[in-house]
């Protein structure tokens, strides 16, 4: 049973019996029967607020309609809180104990889901009374399947009868961090001996993995393995969708991962190459994040808000060892690996808001960041406690290999901070100092002043002293590394290191980085690039231009019509790469090398 911090929240007596009717869920529609114990008098329930995984006040009440109470037999009129809109008050009539509460959650058809399958996040579908912890509040679900839909989940239940899934009673806490997949159209590949991936899709087609694929991911648990030692779960789902509905992101569980990539992650390099990132990012987080979560994000209930200081590692840690899985398991090449380094040191380096702001605001501020867009976003930053952080911690990997002359790494903090001993679901919080004491305990070092300055505190440049140290550096050259592919095959192109701008497929200007060749010539965000040299737009045709140095750019402005502008630039394309530099031994191969035996 998972173990909260309390605050001030009081513990809750009784179970909530929780009847999901999922059977219009292919058309972006699903119902909730909540029964709540209650006493006569003055009632609050609660929509759950602030998401574990999400760090932000990101329950989606719009979505929630029709809301109707009933107590004996009577609807009971209820009121929003006019400060916490979250909250429905209610009067309990004399001699009634028990709260019926109605709704239907509509959503926005392509972000759960397709006319095919769904996720099923009962966070969306519940009401909870206000101020009780989360976990001492049992729920016992029950789901309704469309017909010939099938439900994949960590809930343990009984044989479902005619699409009717009982699930066995669990707390609060559990059943939101334990989320069911549901859909037509599915595959089960067993890919370890507690670990399997739950494939679900808009047709069979896309579902089937080759050997070699399923051999990567087997990989990937044996890998996890060996780095922790030990695992914090009764058994492990990865819930996938591949498809071009139901979002393209991943939400990480103790024992599971809700994931979601392009309906060819199976058949193409580059998407394939993606999905690897996504499976070893969130399967990390069983670990780092769920079993071992910093203090101030482990809150009481739903609606105490999380404080996101230690995000950086979080999430930075998981970015890192993530990354390092992937090469580790045959997901990644050596140079896939590279070449992501390469690319975070020089977004990084060229990320200008890292100027006035320094990378723990990122962390704390996250809630605003994610809604920031991606105009101006170097200017400003964005969440780059993920990505900033993948240098950091290869420093740290480094520095420690060094201290002991490769005697131990950070594989070593790893199985300390969360390996010990297999169990089922726990949590185990941290503070700053808690990680400073882990590291320490690996090798003796100002750990507290290194992550002090490197997080802390205002740094202009990149922190590549990781990939220095490791034997190689940091280059430039006119060919594409990995990352800028994939960029392009999500449809858009960036020149970041050239003329200083990203756009999308059809021209418009995502992002342009203040001071450069873009900025210059009068170019921002919002505008859309309409021709290159007297054709139309097409991203090869301004690669082209760069290339030559003469570019010559027909810009929709917006309101003030069209204008022709020129791009004063003359050192042709530049994207990053990592260089062996021979004077150094080479300690980034290691780290990216299998470990399991």
């Amino acid at each position: 049973m998972l173990s909260l911090l309390i605050a001030k929240a009081l513990a809750f007596e009784g179970v909530i019996k929780l009847d999901v009717d999922a059977r219009m869920a292919g058309r972006s529609f699903i119902h909730s029967h909540i029964s709540i114990p209650a006493a006569p008098g003055q009632f609050t329930v609660v929509y759950p607020k602030w998401i574990p995984g999400e760090h932000s006040p990101t329950g989606p009440i719009n979505d929630l309609v029709g809301l109707h109470f009933h107590a004996g037999g009577k609807e009971i009129p209820w009121q929003r809180d006019d400060v916490e809109m979250f909250a429905f008050h209610l009067n309990v009539p004399e001699g009634v104990h028990e709260v019926v509460a109605d709704f239907d959650l509509a959503f926005k058809g392509n972000t759960i889901g397709s006319p095919n399958f769904c996720r099923i996040k009962w966070n969306r579908l519940v009401l909870y009374p206000q101020g009780v912890t989360s976990d001492s509040v049992q729920v016992k679900p029950s789901l309704t399947l469309p017909n010939g839909w099938h439900c994949a989940t960590a809930l343990k239940r009984e044989p479902s009868r005619d699409g009717h899934v009982l699930f066995d009673p669990v707390t609060l806490t559990r059943l939101v961090d334990s989320p069911a997949l549901i859909g037509r159209y599915t595959k089960h590949i067993q890919v370890g001996d507690q670990e399997a991936i739950e494939l679900f899709g808009d047709s069979q087609k896309p579902l089937e993995a080759k050997p070699e694929s399923v051999a990567k991911f087997k990989n990937l648990i044996s890998e996890a393995q060996a780095l922790f030692g030990a695992h914090h779960y009764d058994s492990y789902r990865f819930l996938l969708t591949l498809s071009g509905h139901g979002g393209d992101d991943g939400l990480e569980h103790h024992e599971t991962s809700e994931d979601g990539t392009a309906e060819d992650s199976l058949s193409d390099e580059l998407d394939g190459r993606y999905l690897g990132y996504l499976l070893s990012h969130e399967y990390t987080h069983s670990w780092n994040g769920k079993y071992r979560r910093p203090a101030d994000l482990a809150t009481a209930n739903f609606q105490d808000p999380m404080h996101g200081d230690l995000l950086w590692v979080y999430e930075g840690m998981t970015e890192f060892i993530g990354t390092t899985l992937n090469p580790r398991s045959g997901l990644w090449s050596q140079e896939n690996y590279r070449d992501a380094l390469a690319e975070i040191a020089a977004v990084m380096e060229y990320t200008q808001g890292r100027s006035w702001r320094p990378l723990v605001d990122t962390a704390r501020s996250v809630q605003l960041l994610f809604g920031g867009g991606p105009a101006w976003s170097s200017a400003r930053r964005s969440a780059d406690y993920y990505y900033e952080m993948v240098l950091v911690w290869l420093e740290a990997d480094v520095k420690i290999t060094q201290l002991t002359g490769g005697n131990k790494s950070l594989d070593d903090f790893c199985k300390l901070f969360h390996g010990g001993t297999s169990t089922g679901p726990q949590l185990k919080t941290y503070t700053f100092d808690d990680v400073v004491s882990g590291l320490n305990a690996i090798a003796p070092y100002d750990w507290a002043g290194f992550l002090h300055e490197r997080v802390y505190s205002v740094q202009p440049h990149s922190p590549i002293k990781g990939i220095t140290e490791s034997g190689w550096k940091l280059i430039y050259s006119d060919k594409p590394n990995d990352t800028a592919k994939q960029y392009e095959g999500n449809k858009g192109a960036s020149f970041l290191f050239s003329i200083g701008m990203s756009t999308d497929e059809d021209g418009s200007i995502r992002d342009v980085l203040p001071g450069s060749a873009s900025a210059k010539a009068g170019l921002s965000p919002a505008m859309k690039l309409i021709s290159v040299d007297g054709y139309k737009y097409t991203a090869d045709r301004l690669k082209e231009a760069i290339a030559s140095g003469k570019i010559n750019l027909l810009v929709d402005t917006g309101d003030e019509g069209y204008h022709a502008i020129t791009v004063k630039y003359s050192q042709g394309l530049r994207y990053p790469h990592l260089e062996r530099d021979s004077t150094k031994p080479d300690l980034l191969t290691p780290i990216a090398s299998p470990h399991a035996k």
